[in-house]
């Protein structure tokens, strides 16, 4: 259970999403809307709920929000949001999900599709790529949580199966059924996460060469913008160096 990654941008470069709050809020705020009407409209007793009530909070969205967002899935006139799921290819043969909560799937998939198209992708059907995944419970830890052996103990404790340190944080996965039980356990022991969710964590990788990469994430970027979608996934991976060149 250790080891070190390259998720953070294997998910998707999250500083870019960070500097769209009011977007960012929105996201937050529908999968709090849906995750209250998938059970009770109490955090306490609706463990998806607890989480995205957790999520937000860490990404400092006020209570007021929070409960605006609960409130309108009691509502009688509240949005209907559906679960939806994409898959496709993107630049250097990376394998793309796309998660989306959405009122109109018409208009959520022309959407992610025009994506796509205009950032040397293409869309695919529903396990044309899901197969070089593994679904996965992903819980996010800042760096100054603990030291890696103080975030190890507690992350075998709580029953995890793997942890990732790093000097920008520790990520701790959990078989998918477990997420809500482990994350329970592991805020008693080292606080709030940043991040709870469930994951599609790669099987294998590819690296982007400098042209797929900036292509790439124009994609992802473009795909963040859109509000239907709640979280981009992928298998690629762009070195340290390749990033630089891009950031110059």
């Amino acid at each position: 259970m250790a080891g070190h990654s390259k998720f953070k941008n294997i998910m998707h470069r999250k500083g870019a999403q960070d500097k769209k709050r009011s977007n960012l809020f929105s996201k937050l705020s529908r999968e709090i809307t849906v995750a209250a009407k998938s059970g009770m409209p109490d955090p306490e007793m609706n463990p998806r709920l607890r989480l995205a009530v957790n999520t937000a909070k860490a990404q400092s969205m006020p209570k007021d929000n929070i409960q605006r967002a609960i409130d309108k899935a009691t509502a009688a006139d509240g949005e209907n949001y559906e679960e939806v799921r994409y898959e496709g290819y993107g630049p250097g043969g990376s394998a793309i999900i796309v998660e989306a909560l959405t009122d109109n799937r018409n208009r959520t998939a022309t959407s992610i599709r025009t994506a796509f198209s205009k950032n040397g992708g293409n869309l695919g059907q529903e396990g044309s790529v899901a197969h070089g995944f593994e679904r996965l419970g992903l819980i996010e830890y800042p760096a100054d949580a603990g030291s890696e052996d103080k975030v190890l103990e507690a992350a075998m404790e709580a029953g995890a199966e793997d942890i990732e340190s790093t000097a920008d944080g520790h990520t701790i996965w959990t078989a998918a059924e477990d997420l809500h039980a482990v994350a329970d356990a592991l805020e008693k022991a080292l606080g709030s996460p940043e991040n709870v969710k469930l994951a599609w964590k790669p099987n294998l990788t590819v690296d982007m060469d400098e042209k797929n990469a900036a292509t790439l994430l124009k994609l992802i970027d473009m795909l963040d913008d859109d509000d239907d979608v709640q979280t981009v996934w992928g298998n690629y991976e762009i070195s340290d160096e390749v990033m630089e060149k891009l950031d110059a």
